[in-house]
């Protein structure tokens, strides 16, 4: 859960500074580069993270890992704990120094931002290590207590190979610590885009949609109705939004003029996207036609997006065009095609049976007696 506030938020405080900010007028074809090269990353993050979750939902169920479930009631209460982690933010802000906060939530993002590099490169990073590598295998483990009371926090395998991914990848958190440069802030922050695609999980459509309504709503409403997104947005300082520079045509890589996009815009609409695609996939459908429907729309709706923050010159909430795009779209195609009750039934993890403690029987077995 929490990792989902943290990507609502950063969706949010960076539409709004990127309306809050003086900035000299960039020319068209600038303009027109920075925000086609954001909606290819965007898009591009989407159907790659909706891919690889296909692959990470289906090790897990093979693998018999624990699965972190969300509720129709924490979808509804999403809005109200991302408001109050929002609002948190904001007061804190008001009471400390900027530049100390900034400093500990850099480094927390930092943190995470490398090891989600790590972990989409990875494979890519070890091909590169040549084969006389001398490589060894690590289990890290943290339990508490003992027996049948044992808890594990902590159980991670690595080996030498992973610690070199990991060193590389800190190079890129070590140029954007040193220099804030723009390309790799991009690149931490596609890193996360494609991980919470991948990994944050809706277990229904239903929840999915109870989400994104919930976010519509909240999206308007701290962006239009108060002034703690633009203070926020005003303060903060990590790499958790993708940006282009505008001015790229006249000042090169080490323009000043950026347009920005939260990663909010992208995760939140992208893990929708991704059950689709399970869904597809669960009816043994070869077109995809959900998720290409929804996928499709969430172009359209990014589009619009993009072209009412140019026409108006004014922040707007993404989510106001992407929400309804992103589910009227396939629900109404479903209708029509009369997938309606297939797809609201479907679960992506269902609940294991519960079974009697005394008999071993489950309660369905129980109920077919």
């Amino acid at each position: 859960m929490a990792d989902v506030v943290k990507e609502v938020v950063e969706n949010i405080t960076e539409a709004a500074q990127n309306a809050t900010s003086t900035k000299p007028p960039a020319s068209t074809e600038g303009m027109l580069i920075a925000y086609g090269a954001l909606f290819t990353m965007a898009v591009g993050s989407i159907y790659i993270g909706s891919m690889k979750s296909v692959k990470f939902h289906k090790d897990q169920k093979d693998n018999g890992e624990p699965v972190e479930r969300m509720t129709g009631k924490d979808a509804a209460m999403f809005p109200i704990i991302a408001s109050a982690f929002l609002l948190g933010i904001y007061i804190v802000f008001k009471m400390f120094s900027k530049e100390y906060v900034n400093m500990l939530l850099s480094s927390y993002f930092l943190v995470l931002g490398i090891l989600a590099l790590a972990h989409i490169s990875g494979s890519w990073f070890k091909m590169l290590i040549p084969d006389a590598f001398p490589n060894s295998k690590y289990h890290l483990k943290f339990t508490e207590g003992e027996g049948e009371t044992i808890e594990d926090h902590l159980d991670v395998r690595f080996d030498r190979k992973d610690l070199v991914v990991l060193a590389i990848c800190s190079v890129f958190g070590g140029w954007y610590v040193y220099q804030k440069h723009w390309i790799a802030n991009n690149i931490l922050g596609l890193a996360f885009a494609v991980n919470g695609i991948e990994i944050l999980q809706l277990n229904t459509v239903a929840i999915g949609c109870i989400l994104l309504g919930g976010l519509f709503f909240y999206d308007i409403f701290w962006v239009f109705g108060t002034d703690v997104m633009v203070t926020v947005a005003k303060s903060f300082d990590a790499p958790i939004k993708l940006i282009f520079p505008q001015d790229i045509l006249e000042n090169g890589l080490h323009a000043k003029n950026f347009a920005m996009l939260g990663l909010g815009d992208i995760v939140i609409p992208g893990i929708f996207i991704a059950i689709l695609l399970r869904y597809d996939y669960s009816r043994g459908s070869s077109s995809k036609v959900y998720f290409c429907a929804c996928y499709f729309a969430y172009i359209l709706g990014l589009g619009l997006t993009i072209f009412v923050m140019h026409y108006f010159k004014h922040a707007q909430p993404a989510l106001l065009y992407l929400v309804p795009c992103c589910t009227i779209i396939p629900v109404g195609l479903a209708l029509v095609k009369g997938d309606m009750t297939s797809m609201f039934a479907y679960e992506d993890n269902p609940e294991p049976a519960q079974t009697d403690a005394a008999s071993g029987d489950s309660k369905e077995d129980k109920k077919n007696e």
